[in-house]
């Protein structure tokens, strides 16, 4: 399940991209799938050992005799281990509201971003969030879990601080947010719990076989509903 379109965050080969927090790998994989070189970081060493294992990187790399090593890095988003400018592209998807310190992950994010380079930041849209923290202190109170919801002025203005021009934005998976307002429902800990687990099912049959009648109805959807919000920026310069 991709958050980010890359219809309008284009990468292929001769792009190095960089997927900070890329959990099991999901746009890691469909940005090697295009041609990329990619680096997927991640302080989740157990998120990391799932990425190449799955074959999805591996099978997707170019195979010369000179290509980086498509294994996974862990790594801290606050301070990367990588050259000024190293990426052409770099996607941070659901991580930031996780991150204490946001703006030092972001100023990290632009220093490593190629002058002319793009970035997609995601993460979970307010409104939809918001219910979630109503209905559950368990949702986000958890290690590791959501330490802030951003309003859409306040994160702008965090990637203009860090040197970055949004360009364009959108939201996403508009299907999924009645599962977690029915999972905050129902608790976090009820896995078992009927009606949340019967809608999960729905989310399952619907990415496997993806029918264009709920692809149509999420497309409509996501302007009001869309769980998730994506926000595509540039940093300033002419690329090298």
């Amino acid at each position: 399940m991709l958050t980010v379109d890359f219809r309008r965050f284009p990468v292929g080969p001769g792009r190095d991209v960089l997927d900070v927090g890329c959990g099991t790998g999901r746009h890691s994989a469909e940005a090697a799938l295009r041609g990329a070189r990619v680096v997927a970081l991640d302080l989740d060493a157990a998120a990391l050992a799932e990425v190449v294992p799955r074959g999805r990187l591996a099978a997707a790399w170019t195979g010369t005799a000179d290509a980086p090593d498509p294994a996974p890095l862990r790594g801290d988003v606050t301070a990367m281990p990588f050259a000024d400018g190293a990426f052409d592209r770099v996607i941070a998807s659901e991580v930031l509201e996780h991150v204490p310190d946001d703006a030092a992950a972001l100023a990290e994010i632009a220093r490593v971003t190629a002058p002319g380079g793009l970035v997609a930041v995601t993460v979970p849209r307010f409104w939809p969030e918001q219910v979630c923290w109503w209905l559950s202190d368990a949702y986000h109170e958890v290690e590791g879990g959501h330490v802030r919801i951003y309003r859409r002025p306040e994160l702008l203005a965090r990637l203009r601080a860090a040197g970055l021009h949004p360009l364009a934005e959108h939201h996403a998976h508009a299907l999924h947010s009645p599962y977690w307002w029915l999972r905050c429902a129902a608790g976090m800990d009820r896995e078992d719990a009927r009606v949340p687990a019967l809608y999960h099912r729905l989310l399952v049959w619907d990415l496997m076989r993806r029918p264009p009648l709920t692809r149509a109805l999420e497309r409509a959807l996501d302007p009001v509903l869309g769980k998730s919000w994506v926000v595509y920026a540039r940093k300033p310069g002419a690329p090298a």
